[in-house]
């Protein structure tokens, strides 16, 4: 990745944001912004859709953060982002409102790894000390002077070794938590550390920067891949603790039959109290390229792309049609603690490197990708919709692993969005217990449906109905050097089918005998 470039860049050691580097030298305004706000033409910002208004953008911010204003935008105006590698820096409140902004990809930029806009907190890290922690710990004897989000990491050990196409031999163990002024942790800790070979703590702020509004249009990039990925930014960076994003709109247009994907539009990492509250983001065309194992794999653009979070919250966000497959998942997270997903309407939500505490779907649609999840601790579905394949996948790439409970209530599901399969399965789940993850993997230790109904009505002649679980874990008496744990119990009240033919737990005597199965 080549920041350098970048006229305000970023130092990015394992994936995780340090710090600034090389900020512009801006030049004052020629009328010094005298109000309560601050406006982009200020600085010189036409708003015609046609002149790079980037520059007067970037100087705008820089004065506002400098003076503690917040910034306001015009109506009516448009501005283009242009193509130069420059990122605006924003540290205040920004009501964007009815405002449209251009992003043109469609030819060459400077840098296309560069962001417009990075939020950021004033506030300066600190040097702190942990020679261990213990999974679960929920105390420190440190008391900072205000709450901190802290990133911890082990390059000792690597876990989330994945499988299959897109395979590689893992991530260095890490993780974020809150350590609040008392010594207290939020966010428990999930992983044992015997050394920490790295660790950050940043302040966190204790109002809200909030960002208001924005009609974001992305004229979007042609270039080519044959192999491998090559993401591309020129997107919205949140690394402030105590965000909220409400209103917000992004469009995609100008895709053909060659492009790069992009790392989230909304791209929020290693911060905490993060809120997204009625935003709208365009689903990407999936394109393909050639993976590590060196096979075709599909490849997408995430208009979300979140990791290194505590307590994360999106409220009423929609997109556009969530069930089409010619789109790819809008989301995409990892390494995340505590997800609220609320009143929204989203093609799938996907966890690929674990969450933990609690994953929370609430009064959702999801579409054709469905939900996806692997983690710890309590996964809740109640009054949701779920359109994909199987109501949750736990995905096999990382081992199908949930250490903990899951619970539904109150749901419906329209399998693989109608068009039935012959036998389709509740929980997608696979792990043949020869891989090692770098994690003991595990079905979830129970599971409660309480309320479900399954709209499969549409069924093909030679239907076998239902199953709980899949053929999920091999043949009986097949050597398995890191054993899959099966679910305990598996609680059934108020399931009914469309089809009127009751599920089966599965088809692998082995999952028949372990699993408790008990309709209530």
């Amino acid at each position: 990745m080549n920041d350098s470039l970048c006229r305000l860049g970023t130092l990015l050691i394992g994936g995780l944001v340090l710090f600034s580097q090389a900020e512009p030298k801006v030049e004052q305004p020629q009328t010094v912004a005298t109000g309560e706000f601050v406006t982009y033409e200020d600085f010189g910002a036409v708003g015609d859709g046609v002149s790079d208004d980037l520059p007067a953008i970037c100087a705008a911010h820089e004065y506002a953060n400098k003076h503690r204003k917040p910034v306001r935008t015009k109506a009516g105006a448009t501005y283009h982002l242009g193509r130069k590698a420059l990122t605006a820096r924003i540290a205040t409140p920004t009501d964007w409102g009815t405002s449209k902004f251009i992003i043109d990809d469609s030819g060459e930029v400077e840098n296309h790894k560069c962001s417009l806009f990075d939020v950021v907190s004033e506030l300066k890290p600190f040097k702190i000390e942990i020679g261990r922690l213990k999974r679960g710990q929920q105390q420190l004897d440190l008391k900072p002077a205000r709450d901190a989000l802290v990133y911890v990491q082990n390059s000792k050990v690597k876990i989330y070794r994945r499988r299959g196409r897109n395979q590689n031999s893992g991530t260095a163990q890490r993780e974020v938590f809150i350590l609040r002024s008392d010594g207290t942790i939020e966010g428990d800790i999930i992983w044992d550390y015997d050394h920490i070979t790295s660790i950050k703590a940043w302040p966190i702020d204790p109002k809200p920067l909030i960002l208001r509004g924005g009609i974001f249009t992305r004229i979007a990039n042609r270039m080519r891949q044959e192999k491998g990925y090559n993401y591309w930014r020129r997107n919205i960076r949140i690394e402030r603790s105590n965000t909220v994003v409400d209103g917000l709109i992004q469009h995609v247009t100008g895709e053909t039959d060659v492009g790069n994907p992009y790392g989230g539009f909304l791209n929020i990492g290693t911060c905490a109290d993060i809120t997204l509250r009625n935003c709208r983001i365009d689903g990407h065309k999936t394109y393909k390229t050639i993976g590590s194992a060196g096979k075709p794999v599909n490849m997408g653009s995430y208009g979300y792309s979140v990791s290194l979070v505590v307590n994360f919250h999106m409220i009423n966000c929609r997109m556009d049609d969530i069930n089409d497959r010619s789109r790819w998942g809008v989301i995409g997270s990892n390494f995340m603690k505590n997800m609220l997903i609320e009143d929204c309407e989203l093609s799938r939500m996907d966890v690929h490197q674990g969450v933990s505490g609690t994953y929370i779907i609430r009064r959702s649609k999801l579409g054709h990708q469905g939900l996806n999840a692997i983690g710890s601790g309590k996964l809740i579905v109640e009054d949701s919709t779920i359109n994909g394949g199987h109501f949750i996948t736990f995905r096999p790439d990382y081992g199908s692993t949930w250490q903990g409970d899951v619970v539904i209530r109150n749901c419906r599901w329209i399998p693989n969005t109608g068009s039935i399969p012959k036998q389709p399965t509740i929980f997608s789940m696979r792990n043949d217990g020869t891989h090692d993850f770098g994690y003991p993997c595990s079905m979830p230790h129970s599971i409660t449906i309480d309320g479900l109904f399954i709209d499969d009505a549409r069924h093909p002649e030679d239907y076998k109905g239902i199953l709980y679980f899949p053929d999920a874990i091999g043949k009986a008496g097949d050597e398995r050097p890191f054993p899959y744990a099966l679910t305990e119990t598996l609680r059934v009240s108020n399931l009914e089918t469309a089809s009127g033919v009751t599920p089966r737990l599965s088809t692998n005597p082995e999952l028949e005998q372990k699993i408790k199965l008990k309709i209530e």
